[in-house]
């Protein structure tokens, strides 16, 4: 299996940078559930909010990530109602789950990899799942793993060839 050295670029809180690049993906955020939807249950099955949030904080680290995962969900709530209100919270949890593991293991690795993006996505899915069930109830927190799994899919595969992408630029 392939592994990339990466070079981060972790930007602070306090560097306009941090926020333009945070608004791009933020806006990924937004367009791809919107092209996603399209389809019949095409949000529950690609799981398109959590697509840039992955590489956001992937490659830019945990702040951009996470300024991603909580804007992402609550503009596209704001401007279209989706995600649904009984469902913002838990997928707030999840986005904030996938910056913080993306983030530390590209901060630790300093590597990419399909490995390395499977077990962020496992990571943030399975916790979050669990954090879901207890907020929720358990056929909420399995239906990513009944419908979800082309989005993971598209999470770990896209994702990489993504980073390595931007790895070239």
């Amino acid at each position: 299996m392939q592994t990339t050295s990466i070079k981060l670029y972790t930007m602070g809180y306090n560097e306009a940078k941090t926020y333009l690049v945070a608004a791009m993906f933020i806006v990924g955020n937004i367009a791809l559930p919107q092209l996603c939807h399209l389809m019949p249950q095409g949000g529950m099955i690609w799981l398109p909010i959590y697509f840039f949030t992955l590489i956001g904080a992937y490659k830019y680290g945990w702040k951009v990530g996470l300024l991603t995962a909580i804007a992402s969900p609550l503009l596209n709530h704001i401007l279209f109602g989706m995600p649904a209100a009984a469902v913002l919270v838990p997928i707030l949890v999840k986005s904030t789950l996938l910056a913080l593991a993306a983030g530390y293991t590209a901060s630790h690795t300093r590597k990419v990899s399909i490995i390395f993006m499977a077990a962020v996505v496992a990571f943030y899915q399975i916790v979050g799942g669990m954090a879901e069930w207890a907020m929720v109830n358990f056929d909420a927190a399995m239906q990513d793993f009944r419908l979800g799994l082309p989005g993971m899919a598209l999470q770990i595969v896209g994702g990489y060839l993504f980073i390595k992408y931007l790895l070239r630029k």
